[in-house]
């Protein structure tokens, strides 16, 4: 945890909460002084229709639309680029995201090309941003990246297949929107990995080396809340409720790690999805309990707190001992909402180790990782979850 330092909490000016509360989208897009919007969404049938959801939304407000239905599901630099032509060409002075990360993870990226120029390869790493984007509305509709609300975006290079981590705080989304009726369509398994990418980003945050106490208290909630509401998610996702209280620990989850950043987690799955194409949450879910079974030998004392979150009894014991608890509560979690077993199951080979480590070395991700992990470490982790 650090200390003797001043800090910077970056979140949304805006974050409207609960069921129903995407209807307001209108409202606030004219408070930003827009327009016309570029939609941008998913390339499936299901992202097209949640385009033209908004789309209507904003015609009933008097504002006008075009969609750009070109997110792939790990956005790449190409759609980007084509996404930044698009707004230009269709006069558009706001960005409206509908979806899950990669909609709005592409629609940040679009930003940065409309308003800094360039390609979007140009701004990879921290602070690089230097105008900002146009005014930015971001409607979530699963639990799990907290991408409507970070200054984070991950970016595919097609030429280096390796993901991009850009972050700055100018790319924070003005308006951050989760309404649980947008999630209840969530299959169980996109369910599972988006909870399970929640979980991580709470976890990485609470054993960073800029936790504070407010990522602290967000941390902590989000995984008390996610240990208690994903499996009935995953089982129950007709359930508004249920939904509900999963949006609200991926959007604590995000607040701490918006603000504490990630660890090796982050950048070892980074890097599976830049070379295979592998789903995110699932990948972090798969990583997650083994790269912290090499952090809780430094941080034992904030896993027993992790452990204790998770419902763990954990009286009485060391806490080194909480912190098996803590590993293994993540594992069984993970189990329990049918997580791959391993990353042979999606497809990752032996060959590729090394490559996927020197990567995952160079993530910006990596920086607040509480523990030093050398090549090697990495490696070892990747097979042992293979």
């Amino acid at each position: 945890m650090t200390e003797n330092r001043t800090y910077i909490y970056l979140n949304p000016k805006v974050a409207l909460m609960g069921a129903g509360c995407v209807k307001e989208i209108g409202k606030h897009a004219k408070d930003l002084g827009a327009t016309k919007a570029l939609i941008v969404s998913g390339k499936s049938k299901h992202g097209e229709q949640l385009a033209l959801d908004i789309y209507k939304i904003l015609e009933d407000s008097g504002l006008e639309g075009t969609i750009f239905p070109g997110a792939d599901p790990n956005p790449t630099d190409t759609s980007v680029m084509e996404g930044a032509d698009i707004y230009r060409k269709e006069d558009c002075n706001i960005i409206i995201a509908v979806g899950g990360g990669s909609p709005m993870d592409c629609a940040k990226a679009i930003g940065i090309v409309v308003y800094n120029g360039g390609l979007i390869n140009d701004y990879e790493g921290v602070g690089k941003v230097t105008k900002g984007t146009p005014p930015l509305i971001t409607v979530n509709t699963t639990a799990g990246t907290a991408s409507e609300m970070t200054s984070f975006t991950i970016i595919t290079d097609t030429k280096r297949h390796i993901k991009m981590a850009i972050v700055d705080p100018r790319i924070t989304p003005d308006i951050a929107v989760n309404d649980p009726e947008l999630m209840v369509s969530m299959p169980p398994a996109l369910t599972a990995a988006t909870g399970m990418d929640a979980l991580t980003h709470a976890v990485e945050a609470y054993v960073s080396t800029m936790a504070t106490p407010t990522t602290d208290a967000a941390a902590i909630k989000s995984i008390e809340l996610i240990s208690k509401y994903l499996r009935e998610a995953v089982a129950h996702g007709e359930n508004v409720g249920i939904r509900d209280m999963m949006a609200h620990a991926e959007y604590l989850a995000g607040i701490a790690f918006n603000n504490a950043s990630l660890g090796y987690v982050h950048s070892m799955a980074h890097q599976l999805g830049g070379l295979y194409n592998f789903p995110h949450g699932v990948c972090n879910a798969i990583l997650l309990p083994y790269v912290e079974a090499y952090n809780k030998k430094v941080v034992p004392e904030r896993f027993a707190d992790i452990a204790r979150a998770m419902g763990e009894k954990v009286e009485g014991l060391s806490h080194e001992e909480a912190a098996d608890r803590a590993i293994e509560a993540i594992r069984k979690l993970a189990l329990d909402i049918g997580i791959p077993s391993g990353l042979k199951e999606l497809g990752a080979k032996e060959e590729d180790l090394e490559i996927l480590a020197e990567h995952a070395m160079q993530d910006v991700c990596r920086l607040t990782n509480p523990r030093e992990l050398s090549k090697e470490d990495i490696i070892e982790i990747y097979r042992k979850a293979m």
